[in-house]
């Protein structure tokens, strides 16, 4: 299991929280010292349908003029890799599944 996201964000640490009083091993990927690449990103929206982005977000409120103007992927992927904050956090990969957010359900199945 790989959880990528910010360390300081409480959903993030509530989600870490959660695996660890499970005796889940997992590894985290901190964006704010590993960015995500464009390919990764590109693989997590064939996934999702979608980029995973938190438009409630501020950094993404910041750059959103941009993204939205953008129609290319890889661009827009760029943008966000300079920008991992505006991801929604936290992002899991488990088992070939992409879980965004805090999924309540799929924590309780584990």
């Amino acid at each position: 299991m790989k959880v990528f996201g910010i360390k300081n964000c409480d959903t993030v640490k509530k989600v870490l929280k959660q695996l660890d009083s499970k005796n889940i091993e997992y590894t985290f990927v901190d964006f704010k010292k590993e960015h995500p690449t464009i390919e990764l990103l590109e693989v997590w929206k064939k996934k999702n349908k979608d980029f995973p982005i938190n438009p409630r977000g501020r950094t993404f409120k910041m750059i959103k003029e941009d993204y939205e103007k953008t129609t290319c992927d890889k661009k827009k992927a760029q943008l966000l890799c300079d920008n991992s904050s505006a991801l929604k956090r936290p992002i899991i990969e488990y088992k070939n599944k992409l879980i965004i957010g805090n999924d309540a359900d799929f924590l309780d199945s584990l």
